[in-house]
C-alpha cells in the first residue's frame, strides 16, 4: 500500500518538474527571439550607472581593449611551471 502512495508522489512531483521546465524553456524561447532597442548613451538611466574601476585607466577614461590576454607557451613550459608550484608546495617538501 505504502508503495502504490510512494509510485502515485513521484509521479505527481515529476509531472510538477517536466511541466515547469516545459513552461521556462518555452518562456527562454520566447525571451531569445525578442528585440531590444539600443539604450541612448545619455538617458537618465545611464547617467546614473557607475562604471566598475578594473575598466578604467590611470586618468578615469573607460579602456576600449581586450580585457582577457592569454600568452600562449609551449606544453614543456607548462609542464616546468607546474613542477615549480608543486616542488615549492609544503606537501612536496613534506614527502621528500
Amino acid at each position: 500500500m505504502w508503495q502504490l502512495l510512494y509510485v502515485i508522489a513521484f509521479v505527481i512531483i515529476a509531472v510538477l518538474a517536466i511541466r515547469g521546465m516545459i513552461r521556462n524553456l518555452m518562456a527562454l524561447g520566447v525571451e531569445s527571439q525578442r528585440h531590444y532597442a539600443p539604450q541612448p548613451k545619455n538617458s537618465s538611466l545611464g547617467a546614473n550607472t557607475v562604471t566598475h574601476p578594473e575598466l578604467l585607466d590611470e586618468s578615469g577614461r573607460v579602456i576600449n581593449e581586450p580585457l582577457l590576454v592569454m600568452r600562449s607557451m609551449t606544453v614543456e613550459d607548462a609542464r616546468e611551471q607546474l613542477d615549480a608550484l608543486y616542488n615549492s608546495s609544503p606537501s612536496a617538501k613534506e614527502e621528500l
